[in-house]
């Protein structure tokens, strides 16, 4: 479960999920049209797929089905970073964190954020 790898739209399905806890195909097709345009269908077609990868369960209530998550939103989170650091930074954090600030507009809220972490784990 930990290494299941997510497309795009797969990940968007599961953020609904996890955002809702449960939630009826109809109602991730409508929140994720409200970002961009999907057809129900594909929706019902990649819920099928999350299903078979362990990744998403249902429930039925009447004749309709209820998806719930199966991956814990923070370690899917954890894996996919760990799966970047290591295949994309060789496992350098610096690096990670160096290409961020150096190739992405990154607010000086943020920046003073991550300073103040900084400084914290330093003192550690």
């Amino acid at each position: 479960m930990s290494s299941t790898q997510l497309g795009r739209v797969q990940l968007l399905i599961m953020q609904v999920l996890w955002a809702k806890r449960r939630a009826t195909a109809r109602q991730i097709t409508d929140a994720i049209n409200e970002i961009e345009p999907i057809a129900h269908s594909t929706v019902q077609t990649l819920l099928r797929g999350l299903e078979e990868k362990g990744s998403v369960s249902h429930e039925t209530e009447g004749r309709t089905f209820v998806f719930l998550p199966l991956v814990v939103e923070d370690e899917f989170k954890q894996n996919a970073t760990r799966d970047l650091l290591d295949r994309v930074f060789s496992g350098n954090v610096g690096k990670l964190v160096t290409h961020l600030l150096k190739n992405e507009n990154v607010p000086k809220e943020e920046i003073d954020e991550i300073r103040k972490f900084i400084n914290r784990r330093s003192k550690k």
